[in-house]
């Protein structure tokens, strides 16, 4: 669907649409949502817990980070088995509960699905670095020395040196993306596509609802293994690992045939999902939906979160993603996520409330991090607490991720009502202000009004299914309309700090304000608060 989808007036539309079309999608990093156990860390049986606070929200879906047996040098992307869950995080039965629980409250499940690389302590890596004429030798990159002895080529590690991991018993480099503990898996070998699609095939058997797939931009690398060349760009202020611009280390075309393969997997299972992270500019997201054959589902997109936030770019980086993605494809929206910094840290104070309600009026399906209801902050991490190694590895650019991984806070109590131990990373300062307890306790908070974004959402077809119409975007105000049969509903965005006065043509009733304190009809014009949005609804 994009802005020139003919107008549909089906009243079925809405019940018409697969489940993930209509979802609003609550990713949830374990570790840092609910500790049940005094570790510090939080588990599988401390999001059960809280399944209350889920329900009560109203989310539609959660999509978990990595919930595997690990060594953990990563988040939990260095995985180590992925039939099985880490005793960090619990049990296969837990996970089994966890699973039944969400579904017997309406709420799907999907699963981070990490098929670029395995952690090195995973058995097939063991096994392949054993010997040359180990039967998994081909399941990952191994190359010979270039003549010098030295790396095969000047592929750059994402986190920093050389992308190339010498292995002295067997006298060969292998080839690692990200850190040297996570080794590429090699996908042009059909043994391994295989046994990763019996990975997918074990989990949704057992019921999940689809998958985030992880870095699948990269699955393939050229086969000739040609040198990257420089990167134009390059500077004293762009980290070194971008050095050189990854023309043959990324976005190879064979990576669509692998995605589509594991979207023939999902597809032998009814209703689920596969949504992806994608790499590169607007131009390209396109073609990870699929050109001779399905890929992702959702292909997942930025836009929101990289754009300079005011009207005018918006408007044109919402027009550019619209245009680009296929017709009849299903766009999404992101504001928040475990690498990427909070929403809160990216657009100007006072706007936080404005991106709930543009991402979640938008055409499409939108995804939020827990903690963006809360309108968290990135956490502040004194030095020697760092965890993330792509700070520790390329320091001085801005590049560590835990500050958005800290624990989520639940009250005011000493631990945030997140654990009764130590937790893994620090809480922070604000902890008091942005809290659950606090804020469900307040009507007007930033809490309330994503659930109330989400009621309106499950009520008015508009929203899900509706027609979406661009209007221009005059004085700093973003406005667009959702319109569905005889239903349509203006959304304006007054992206200023000061106020703006909105002009429609004809009488409105405010269905929702950002402030949630005012609502009733209005004739044709309205003043708009500093950062305050609105949707309104035609006056009866």
């Amino acid at each position: 669907m994009d802005q020139h989808t003919d107008k549909e007036t089906s009243t079925d539309t809405h019940r018409s649409l697969c489940w993930w079309q209509r979802a609003v999608i609550y990713q949830i990093a374990p570790l840092s949502f609910q500790d049940s156990n005094g570790d510090g860390k939080g588990d599988l049986n401390g999001i059960l817990h809280r399944i209350d606070y889920l329900t009560w929200l109203g989310v539609d879906a959660v999509w978990l980070c990595p919930i595997y047996p690990s060594p953990m040098l990563d988040f939990g992307y260095d995985i180590a088995d992925f039939c099985a869950v880490g005793p960090q995080f619990g049990s296969l039965a837990d996970f089994d509960r966890l699973l039944e629980a969400l579904h017997r409250l309406g709420i799907r499940l999907l699963l981070d699905f990490v098929p670029n690389h395995t952690s090195d302590q995973h058995p097939w890596f063991k096994d392949s670095r054993s010997s040359r004429q180990s039967p998994k030798r081909d399941w990952y990159l191994w190359v010979d020395p270039a003549p010098d002895g030295g790396p095969p080529n000047n592929w750059l590690s994402r986190f920093g040196g050389s992308a190339w991991e010498w292995d002295a018993a067997s006298e060969q480099y292998y080839y690692h993306a990200f850190l040297p503990h996570q080794p590429d898996l090699n996908w042009r070998n059909p043994q391994l596509r295989a046994a990763m699609a019996d990975v997918l095939r074990f989990w949704l058997r057992r019921g999940v609802d689809g998958f985030r797939v992880d870095a699948s931009a990269v699955l393939a690398e050229d086969e000739l293994l040609r040198d990257d060349p420089p990167n134009p760009s390059y500077n004293n202020s762009v980290p070194p690992p971008e050095r050189f611009s990854r023309v043959f280390s990324d976005n190879r075309p064979e990576s669509l045939a692998y995605i589509a393969d594991m979207r023939a997997v999902v597809d032998e299972f009814p209703d689920r999902v596969l949504a992806g992270e994608v790499q590169g500019a607007i131009d390209r997201i396109g073609r990870f939906y699929g050109t001779d054959r399905p890929a992702f589902h959702l292909p997942l997109n930025y836009v929101l979160l990289d754009t300079p936030w005011s009207a005018i770019n918006l408007q044109a980086k919402i027009d550019a993603y619209l245009n680009a993605i296929p017709h009849g494809a299903w766009p999404d929206w992101i504001i928040g996520g475990h690498d990427k910094k909070r929403i809160a840290d990216r657009i100007p104070a006072g706007q936080e409330r404005i991106a709930a309600m543009l991402a979640f009026t938008l055409p499409g399906t939108a995804f939020f991090f827990a903690g963006d209801e809360l309108g968290m902050r990135g956490v502040k991490i004194p030095s020697d607490q760092i965890h993330d190694e792509f700070e520790k590895r390329v320091p001085g650019y801005g590049l560590n991720r835990d500050p958005e991984r800290a624990p989520m806070r639940w009250d005011s109590g000493p631990k945030a009502g997140f654990t009764t131990g130590e937790p893994w990373l620090p809480l922070g300062a604000d902890v008091a202000e942005h809290n659950v307890t606090r804020l469900q306790n307040n009507q007007t908070s930033i809490l309330w009004l994503y659930r109330r974004l989400l009621e309106l959402r499950h009520k008015h077809p508009a929203l899900t299914a509706g027609e979406y119409r661009p209007l221009r975007s005059i004085n700093q105000i973003l406005r667009f309309e959702r319109v569905h049969g005889e239903s349509a509903l203006l959304i304006a965005l007054n992206m200023s700090s000061e106020p703006r006065r909105l002009e429609t043509a004809r009488p409105n009733q405010i269905l929702l304000s950002t402030e949630l304190d005012r609502e009733g009809c209005f004739d044709a014009s309205i003043m708009l608060r500093p950062n305050e949005g609105v949707i309104l609804g035609s006056s009866p």
